[in-house]
């Protein structure tokens, strides 16, 4: 059972009535979109979005067309009425936890696909996962008919293929973003961080490690691909099985970074993904040159 102080929707129809219901009292609606397996970095999207609207609607849909066959779809955490226990301690006011055929209905042919942004760096090393994305975050949006939806920095490439995606189809929304939350170590919180053994817990520790110390080399002057590869020494030295990219790439466009260090007119990130055992985490770090 659900907490009495939060909705529980699964149905598009039950939904656009309750967010009609919502218009008619001239409140604005933020959206959080989530798979489930609720942490802290999704209660603090939850917490920015009541900053911004009177009434805040999450998603829960494990969503099956970003998972590759040989992926973690199957084992992925379904935790629903501690997920909504969760929300409604942060103050979300509903969750929409729609079936499968909700989203997809039979015989769905349609994809959506953000060129370029999709191609590189996430979408090289997995090459399903943005049709994935766009694809229900596209159906989550106009179900959900949000003035604002809020996503967090830690998946940078996906924040910006969304905000791209919301200009070219002219959604009439507003996407916010909230900077990456982290344990008390610096390990970027997600979902798979389930996953890790408890060596391979500790070993992990070394990524946002790497990251802050590449972070402070570039920022104060050495040469990108210094620190770029102290930074991959770093992480193969303490524990990493493989590093998928570790780049410096324009904010903006995610291109890869185009002088040999950081200039303070051209807005920079640093990102990574790395496998410890087997288990593939991201992250990301802001760069300014001082």
């Amino acid at each position: 059972m659900s907490p009495p102080s939060l909705l529980v929707l699964r149905r598009r129809q039950d939904l656009q009535a309750q967010i009609t219901a919502w218009r008619q009292q001239n409140l604005a609606i933020a959206f959080v979109p989530t798979m489930g397996a609720i942490h802290d970095g999704h209660l603090a999207l939850v917490k920015k979005a009541r900053a911004h609207a009177d009434r805040v609607l999450a998603s829960i849909f494990v969503n099956p067309t970003q998972f590759s066959p040989n992926e973690d779809l199957l084992i992925y955490p379904r935790q629903e009425a501690a997920d909504c226990q969760k929300l409604a301690a942060a103050g979300c006011h509903l969750a929409y936890c729609p079936d499968m055929e909700e989203i997809y209905p039979p015989g769905s042919m349609t994809n959506i696909h953000v060129e370029g942004l999709s191609d590189i760096w996430e979408g090289e090393a997995r090459p399903h996962f943005f049709y994935g994305v766009t694809k229900v975050v596209t159906r989550l949006f106009i179900h959900t008919q949000p003035d604002f939806a809020v996503f967090g920095e830690k998946d940078f490439q996906q924040l910006r293929i969304i905000e791209r995606l919301v200009q070219d189809l002219g959604f009439p929304l507003r996407i916010i973003s909230h900077e990456t939350v982290r344990e008390a170590d610096g390990l970027a919180l997600s979902s798979r961080n389930a996953y890790l053994s408890a060596q391979n817990r500790q070993e992990a520790a070394s990524l946002p490690m790497a990251l802050y110390r590449a972070k402070v080399r570039m920022e104060t002057g050495r040469l990108i691909d210094e620190a770029l590869q102290e930074a991959r020494r770093f992480l193969l030295a303490n524990g990493a099985a493989r590093i998928d990219y570790i780049s410096v790439v324009r904010a903006d466009t995610l291109d890869t970074y185009p002088y040999a260090r950081l200039q303070p007119e051209l807005v920079a990130r640093l990102i990574c993904a790395a496998r410890f055992g087997k288990t593939r985490l991201i992250d990301n770090l802001p760069l300014q040159a001082v």
